[in-house]
């Protein structure tokens, strides 16, 4: 099927130029006149050519945590919220929506296919190096990751690889690619720059107080991404390895070859044998969510850079719509739904004894969201304040994970998710459920892997290698003593708000002794996937990720429409199932009401 774009890139027909690297926010203009030999041979071209893609990446910044998280079943719109954010959570995003700019997407690619099109890579420096390779491989891997996100939202869009720099081209006839074939054209197009440029970025060192390192998209990250795509849609168990081994790749070589990048041990849990069920303490923690450090164990790995203040013109709005703040009268636009709260208070917390050898579980039904996991409590507060002229009392909420300017699209816990979502897509059920329970290192793979895997299986998983030095599994004799061995850096991920998982009687693999091995992997699969979706739930609720996961995750059903449809209309809990239906007027277990059109020149 073939579609006109004009419509779509009638704005964006160039590199947007850039007056300096210190003025990185400050677009001069949309359109350059290009003559008929501009190369980007010219470094100061080139720098400014990059600065100015990502200053686009900006326009889609808000949009891509909303429309990720916003569609899904661990948020609720307030009253507070505006009519387009309101449409969005009912599905019913008109062509006017604020949000459903599908033109800013394109000015993003477009604007990439020209750089790709006219750098020179083959020009090198007096010490025989490529010049310009860290650039072309950063762009080729923003182009696409911005597909990815067009297709998710759109479901089938216009392709097209070559720079639009006339109104000519801009009319001309382009064919529409599904997710499937998105997905596979950029597999092809980035595998082969992984070797040398999969761990080098353009060094421009810091950018208006902001580290240049995390405005980059990990080649190996956005492939795990796409072949997780695409394994998610034909089922195929070779490309979920493949997947696994792209994240594995980048966990492997982020810090160096051969080095380490571990879960961590930033643990929300009771003290040890306190029975105080007053306030949870936070164990070993390695600070928030939100810090945007770069050191070797930083848990942000991707960010789109933002303005500090609104006239910039690319000031994020998030902070304002997931808090309460005088910006906004103090009245939040999105919270969490009843099902987060559900989501959350459902999980056994595990408490560990002084002695490190007895255990039990923390009550029920506590308040300020401190019964089951933590995590929610970690970041997510309510609180009352008084309006300053009527003298009103305000509900006011307060959402930890939007305390920047900047909008964080990949960060740490996220990268081992989605490697354990692909471990256990690839038929490895047993080590996606180590990554949850216990960790993950070398002794486990032996352990708790190896002896139930097939010779091939065993040579295959056998790759992925944690050195007990390098990944050290933290125990329950150290939590018990609130003290860490050196080089203990790992935990279950699980872990991390519902208290001490190996030891959790609730939070078992299935493992009848009276089945084979075959018997029990596909139920063993299907149980991982279930708690794998809720730990995404619970671990990255509110980052924009949550639509994306329950669509991955319903992929791989039998019904994908239906299981897609329970989950979001269980939004207000499952007594309201009726009425989110009857709210959301589109029928969602149809998979094209999943995706956005526009102006008929894009969408399903």
């Amino acid at each position: 099927m073939i579609t006109k774009v004009y419509k779509l890139i009638f704005a964006t027909c160039a590199i947007c130029g850039m007056a300096s690297c210190s003025d990185f926010f400050d677009q001069q203009s949309e359109h350059v006149v290009f003559t008929e030999n501009n190369k980007l041979d010219n470094p100061t071209d080139s720098i400014y050519s990059v600065i100015g893609i990502l200053n686009k990446l900006q326009s889609i910044a808000d949009r891509t945590i909303l429309l990720g998280e916003v569609r899904g079943d661990l948020v609720d719109i307030t009253n507070a919220a505006n009519s387009d954010l309101r449409d969005m959570a009912l599905f019913n995003i008109g062509d006017d929506n604020r949000y459903n700019q599908p033109r800013d997407y394109y000015a993003i690619i477009n604007n990439c296919n020209y750089f790709i099109a006219n750098v020179d890579t083959a020009l090198k420096d007096n010490r025989n190096e490529y010049i310009f390779m860290r650039e072309y491989a950063a762009i080729k891997s923003i182009r696409a990751w911005t597909y990815l996100q067009l297709v998710l939202n759109y479901g089938s869009v216009p392709f097209l690889t070559e720079p639009i720099l006339t109104k000519q081209d801009a009319e001309q006839n382009y064919p529409k690619y599904d997710l499937q074939a998105i997905c596979e054209y950029f597999i092809n197009d980035l595998a082969p720059l992984t070797d040398r440029w999969g761990n080098e970025y353009p060094r421009y060192g810091t950018i208006r107080s902001n580290a240049s390192q995390l405005f980059y998209f990990p080649l190996n990250i956005v492939l795990g991404d796409l072949n997780l795509w695409l394994a998610s849609k034909t089922k195929n168990q070779a490309t979920y390895r493949e997947a696994a081994m792209r994240y594995y790749r980048y966990i492997n070589e982020r810090n160096g070859d051969n080095s380490s990048y571990p879960i961590g041990l930033n643990i929300y849990t009771w003290a040890p044998g306190s029975g105080d069920w007053n306030r949870p303490e936070s164990a070993f923690s390695s600070g928030s969510l939100s810090s945007e450090t770069t050191g070797t164990n930083a848990e942000i790995i991707t960010m789109i850079a933002g303005d500090s203040i609104p006239a910039e013109g690319h000031y994020s709005e998030l902070r304002n719509l997931f808090n309460s703040q005088q910006d906004n009268d103090y009245r939040a636009s999105i919270v969490p739904s009843t099902y987060m709260f559900n989501l959350s208070s459902s999980q056994a917390h595990c408490c560990v004894g002084t002695n490190g050898t007895t255990f039990y579980y923390a009550p029920a039904e506590l308040p300020n969201y401190m019964s089951g996991d933590l995590r929610l409590y970690q970041y997510y507060s309510e609180s009352v304040t008084t309006d300053r002229l009527s003298g009103e009392r305000i509900e006011t909420v307060y959402n930890d994970k939007y305390t920047s300017q900047n909008v964080h699209i990949y960060r740490r816990q996220m990268l081992y998710l989605r490697l354990a979502e692909a471990l256990n897509g690839a038929g490895f059920p047993r080590a996606a459920f180590s990554m949850l329970s216990t960790g993950i290192n070398n002794d486990i793979i032996k352990q708790s892997v190896l002896p139930y895997c097939t010779s091939s299986d065993s040579t295959w998983i056998s790759r992925l290698s944690f050195p007990r030095e390098r990944y050290g599994i933290f125990t329950v004799d150290e939590l018990a003593i609130n003290r860490s061995e050196e080089g203990h850096n790992t935990i279950g991920i699980h872990t991390r708000g519902s208290g001490w998982t190996p030891f959790n009687e609730y939070y078992q693999l299935p493992d009848d002794s009276l089945m084979t091995e075959e018997q029990k992997k596909p139920i063993q699969t299907a149980f991982v996937d279930s708690l794998l979706l809720n730990e995404c739930g619970m671990e990255l609720a509110f980052e924009g990720t949550r639509f994306y996961d329950i669509m991955r995750f319903a992929f791989r059903q039998s019904n994908p429409g239906q299981f897609l449809a329970e989950k979001v209309y269980a939004r207000r809990g499952k007594d309201n199932i009726g009425i989110m239906r009857s709210e959301i007027k589109k029928d969602l277990s149809d998979e094209r009401n999943w995706y956005l059109q526009w102006n008929g020149q894009i969408g399903m």
